[in-house]
């Protein structure tokens, strides 16, 4: 049971009116979402085509008007939500995105609002929280941040003590990439990613300093192949994590119902195995 359904139950249980429950199970039902999914597709390639200054010149008008067509299915959206959950609209951290993101773009697009009015681009997220398997991703990254703080701490630690050696053993001779701390932390980071980092930072630096390889090859097995991976790793962990654990609409009392059952099964197995004549 998601999390719509969730609500939707909830509405039924404190006796709303026909109408709201009906209004939410519409909205929420296979056909609309699936509508909204497609809105959602086709306002992302109006808002790249946008971009493209000649395309604008001939076509400006039509893809202004779509993406405006686009803006008020979206507000039609959040309206008939808020209509059908009142409060329990803002018991959903995804509405609460999706409210956000409509709302930015009702931003004006001009004067100081202009910046702010050009995160409409940001409308395209709302596809992590319309398709239920990105919504799974995004709550085992975000069921990780914990985990992820000590690796982040482990790495920044790592890279600040890494910086200092860099900036002292090859500031005075290569100040644009180890002159200051920000600068050799920005080269660090460069490296660890593995970005033109052998033509384009180490083989230059070996040229006045032979053993700088012994400084620049532990750094990148420690941060690209060691650090880096953790993230991953607990990542990847959090994720098989949650998919064994049970849907979050599932009642307590079918779970101990269940739990109850297999202590059953188990029980009489053991009896069997008891009872049985040995040689």
């Amino acid at each position: 049971m998601n999390l719509e359904q969730q609500l939707i139950d909830r509405l039924a249980a404190e006796g709303a009116a026909p109408w709201r429950i009906r209004l939410a199970r519409w909205i929420e039902s296979p056909r609309v979402v699936s509508f909204i999914i497609g809105v959602i597709l086709i306002n992302a390639v109006i808002l790249g085509l946008e971009t493209d200054k000649d395309l604008m010149a001939r076509s400006g008008t039509l893809l202004v008007a779509l993406d405006k067509a686009c803006l008020v299915v979206f507000i039609v959206e959040i309206v008939a939500k808020l209509l059908a959950f009142r409060g329990l609209f803002w018991r959903s951290g995804w509405n609460i995105f999706d409210f956000v993101v409509v709302a930015v773009a009702l931003v004006p697009g001009a004067g100081p609002w202009a910046v702010i009015r050009s995160l409409r681009v940001l409308r395209v997220l709302r596809l992590l929280t319309m398709v239920p398997s990105l919504r799974k991703v995004v709550a085992a990254f975000l069921h990780a941040i914990p985990g992820l703080g000590g690796v982040l701490a482990v790495m920044a630690i790592f890279f600040y003590t890494a910086a200092v050696l860099a900036t002292n053993l090859f500031g005075a001779a290569f100040p644009a990439w180890f002159g200051t701390i920000g600068r050799s932390l920005f080269s660090l980071f460069q490296i660890m990613t593995l970005e033109s980092w052998s033509m384009g930072i180490v083989r230059p630096v070996m040229e006045q300093f032979p053993y700088a390889w012994a400084f620049f090859v532990p750094f990148i097995i420690l941060a690209t192949f060691t650090i880096l991976n953790l993230f991953i790793g607990i990542i990847v962990s959090t994720m098989q994590e949650l998919s064994t654990l049970p849907e979050p609409g599932v009642p307590k009392k079918e779970l101990a119902e269940a739990l109850a059952r297999i202590e059953s099964d188990i029980k009489s197995l053991r009896q069997q195995i008891e009872n049985e004549p040995r040689a």
